[in-house]
C-alpha cells in the first residue's frame, strides 16, 4: 500500500521527535544516576549559625561550614566519580586510601569531608558541663576523673604542632585521647572517634587568634554535645545490663 507523501512526512517527523525524546530520556537519567552516586553529601548544620556565638561566632561558623566544608566535600565528590569508587561509602573511601601516597588527594578530602561533618555533631548551643551516663564512667575509668580528662584533652590540642585535629575515641574496650595531623582521622587507624574539636586555625582564628586553648576550652565548657559522644558509644560498643547501671 503506497504512502501519502504528506502522511510519510508527518510519520518520518513523529518518528524522529520520539527517537529525540527516547534519547533525552535516556541522558536524563544518566544525569540522575551520576548525581545520586555522589558518596559525599554536605549534611545540614544541626543548628543555626549563630547559635554557638560567642564561643564561635557566626561569621567563624560561616566560613568553615559554607567555605571549608563545602570545599571538601566538593573536592571528595569530584575526586571519586567513577567506576573505581561505586557503591562505596564515606568511609570506605578513607580506609581504602589511607596511606596510599598516590591516593592522598583522595583520603585528604574525603577524611576532611567526614571529619567536619562528625566536628558539627558534637557540638550543641545546650551543650557543655560534664558528661552522664556510660561515658562518664568510662572517662573516669581512662583519666582518674572528667577533669582530668579535660587537661589531657586540652594538651593534646596545645600540643598538635599545625592543622589537625584532638579526639576523644574508643580504643578496644579503652577510651583515649589522641590527636591527628591536617585530614587523619580515627577512622584509619581502625578507632572509633566519639568526640573531636577542630583544631585547624580557620575553626577558631578569627574569634581566638592563636589561643587555641581557650577556644578547645569553651568548646568542652559550653558546647560540647556529650550526648552524641554517648550516642557513638553505644552504637559502637552497646552496653551489656551490668554496665549501664
Amino acid at each position: 500500500m503506497a504512502i501519502i507523501p504528506g502522511i510519510k512526512k508527518r510519520f518520518i517527523f513523529i518518528s524522529s521527535l520520539l527517537a529525540t525524546c527516547v534519547l533525552v530520556a535516556l541522558l536524563l537519567t544518566q544525569c540522575s544516576r551520576h548525581r545520586s552516586a555522589a558518596i559525599f553529601v554536605q549534611e545540614p548544620l544541626p543548628y543555626a549559625q549563630n547559635a554557638l556565638a560567642p564561643v564561635i561566632s557566626a561569621k567563624t561558623l560561616s566560613f568553615h561550614y559554607g567555605k571549608h566544608y563545602a570545599g571538601y566535600v566538593k573536592k571528595a565528590n569530584a575526586l571519586t566519580q567513577g567506576s573505581a569508587y561505586a557503591g562505596k561509602t564515606a568511609i570506605d573511601v578513607i580506609r581504602e586510601t589511607a596511606g596510599d601516597a598516590a591516593k592522598a588527594a583522595v583520603f585528604n578530602n574525603a577524611a576532611q569531608a567526614w571529619n567536619h561533618a562528625f566536628y558539627f555533631k558534637c557540638m550543641n548551643p545546650h551543650g557543655g558541663g560534664v558528661p552522664q551516663g556510660r561515658l562518664a564512667k568510662m572517662i573516669d575509668a581512662a583519666f582518674g576523673s572528667f577533669n582530668n580528662f579535660k587537661d589531657v584533652f586540652i594538651s593534646a590540642a596545645s600540643d598538635q604542632f599545625g592543622s589537625g585535629w584532638v579526639w576523644l575515641v574508643l580504643d578496644g574496650k579503652k577510651l583515649a585521647v589522641i590527636d591527628t595531623s591536617n585530614a587523619d582521622t580515627p577512622l584509619a587507624h581502625g578507632l572509633t572517634p566519639l568526640f573531636t574539636v577542630d583544631v585547624w586555625e580557620h575553626a577558631y582564628y578569627l574569634d581566638y587568634q592563636n589561643r587555641r586553648a581557650d577556644y578547645v576550652r569553651q568548646v568542652l565548657d559550653k558546647l560540647a554535645n556529650w550526648q552524641f559522644a554517648n550516642d557513638q558509644l553505644t552504637k559502637a560498643e552497646p552496653a551489656s545490663p551490668s554496665t549501664s547501671k
